[in-house]
């Protein structure tokens, strides 16, 4: 991938894509044997390879400023969440207003959880991912700082989405953190193919 404005153009459209539909399909808990997560895993991973892709060949400032960018999207969205629940429905929609409040309104929840999870993890991540590239060569290393990153970002937000509502929270930040480092290890090599050309800007046909 390489550095152009239409590249980035499209990573931050996957990333605010992706951030937008975790907090939605969040509300879902999935369980597989003894593993209990949200619906929000098989989305939010994506948002720190997009970071981790920006920081690589954008650099810091880019990486910061996406983050600034996916927190305001997520008020945004609550704003709209909340005004789509009070929107009086129209005669013949009344009886399905209680379980689309009901839906809609566990996300704003789930946004509120998020957004404070997000803006601690994601700050981590980029800054961490930074200096680690500053000191050490190998692309692996910067990359697989969201292992951590993600371990932050999961306690946060599990505990304030889910605290009261599921039994036992700590089965699911474990569940959930062993399934975010599984794929940050399998999207190892997707950054390393999409970063191929360092900062490289796109050479002239």
């Amino acid at each position: 991938m390489y550095k152009t404005t239409r590249n980035l153009t499209i990573v931050t459209a996957f990333f605010v894509t992706a951030l937008v539909i975790s907090n939605i399909i969040a509300s879902k808990v999935v369980q597989i044997g003894w593993i209990e997560i949200p619906a929000a895993v098989v989305a939010y991973p994506i948002t720190f390879l997009c970071t981790d892709l920006v920081s690589e060949i954008w650099g810091k400032k880019e990486a910061n400023f996406l983050v600034r960018l996916g927190f305001v999207v997520q008020l945004f969205s609550l704003v709209l969440i909340y005004a789509a629940v009070f929107l009086p429905p129209a005669s013949y929609m009344t009886e399905f207003q209680t379980s689309f409040a009901a839906t809609l309104g566990s996300s704003a929840r789930f946004v509120f959880a998020s957004m404070i999870a997000y803006l601690v993890a994601q700050s981590f991540d980029v800054e961490v991912f930074h200096r680690i590239k500053a000191r050490f060569k190998p692309k692996w290393m910067r990359n697989n700082v969201t292992i951590v990153s993600q371990l932050i970002d999961t306690t946060i937000f599990i505990t304030i989405a889910f605290v009261g509502v599921v039994p036992n929270l700590l089965v699911m930040i474990f569940s959930q953190y062993i399934i975010k480092v599984l794929i940050a290890i399998a999207d190892t090599p997707i950054f390393y193919f999409l970063t191929r050309h360092g900062q490289a800007e796109c050479p002239e046909a």
